[in-house]
């Protein structure tokens, strides 16, 4: 590839592909993911990177020599590794004496940091401790939130927007049921964020639907939220700008109630009910009598003699 007047000219077909999946579109690629460690990672934070790293599959990167950089403080790294794998998430890893088990889940725009949130663990289940079959790789999981915080509380609901970003996986057209086999739970209570994985089981229930358990399949996480640096409102809405091409266009007339029942509204011209065709029957004929004919023969001029 050349650069000419600060535009990046392939030099072959290889380059040419690469440059046109790097240019925007109107329908992104899936989010990639770039999981790191600190260089004072211990060996649970290691660990716990290696089993997100196992829930982002295939749409992430895993690093595994350790990285001397503390992104709170100089982000620089992080923003050069993006561009270098084109990815626009990241999770890094780091241990000390002041915030022990560190897990930094963060997000960028335009190759820029746009937010990251610092959450400590404090307790911690791995997947080989949990002994059950797993999902398969790249199984796109259904995300469950719980608890008011949530909803309420500004740097919950951020981290809320970032774990969904994080885990949310490919857009599907279509999902069958028994694809809905992965389930990502949630929970703020008290100050700590409880994440729980597990796997849907269909049982037989006498009906045509099925009867669903949970069962566990690992990692499990308790959290606990530390340091956050969000990005500020007019920045937060510029990131989540669609393309003019992608909103829905409105259309007049249609309405929906709360139960999502749709509603339109035809506009005709007024009818004249008196010349309405109706069915034709004996019983409904007007009768034509004497003087419904005098009525109807015209009037003729008649001399008064005086």
């Amino acid at each position: 590839m050349t650069q000419i007047g600060g535009v990046i000219k392939p030099k072959n077909k290889r380059s040419k592909r690469f440059l046109e999946n790097r240019a925007p579109k109107l329908t992104e690629n899936v989010k990639n993911a770039m999981i790191m460690k600190g260089g004072n990672a211990n060996l649970t934070v290691s660990q716990a990177l290696k089993d997100i790293y196992a829930l982002k599959k295939p749409n992430s990167v895993l690093y595994k020599k350790k990285n001397i950089t503390r992104p709170f403080e100089d982000s620089t790294s992080l923003e050069f590794f993006s561009k270098k794998t084109d990815s626009s998430l990241f999770l890094f890893g780091s241990h000390n004496k002041k915030r022990p088990n560190n897990l930094i889940f963060g997000r960028l725009f335009d190759f820029h940091v746009l937010d990251m949130i610092e959450l400590g663990i404090e307790k911690y289940a791995s997947l080989s401790d949990i002994k059950t079959s797993k999902c398969p790789e790249g199984t796109k999981p259904m995300l469950v939130f719980a608890g008011d915080s949530f909803e309420t509380d500004n740097e919950h609901k951020r981290l809320k927007s970032l774990l969904t970003d994080f885990f949310r996986g490919p857009a599907v057209p279509t999902v069958r049921l028994a694809g809905l086999e992965h389930v990502l739970h949630f929970t703020a209570l008290e100050g700590k964020i409880y994440m729980r994985s597990y796997r849907s089981l269909l049982k037989k229930s006498g009906c045509r639907t099925p009867r669903i358990e949970l069962e566990e399949i690992g990692p499990s996480f308790d959290f606990v939220l530390r340091r956050t640096h969000l990005a500020s409102d007019d920045l937060y809405k510029k990131a989540h700008r669609q393309p003019k091409a992608l909103k829905p266009k409105k259309k007049k007339n249609i309405s929906h109630d709360v139960f999502g029942t749709k509603y339109g509204r035809l506009h005709m011209q007024r009818q004249d009910l008196g010349k309405l065709q109706t069915r034709k029957m004996k019983g409904l004929r007007k009768r034509r009598g004497p003087k419904a004919e005098v009525e109807a023969q015209p009037a003729e001029a008649v001399k008064v003699d005086e």
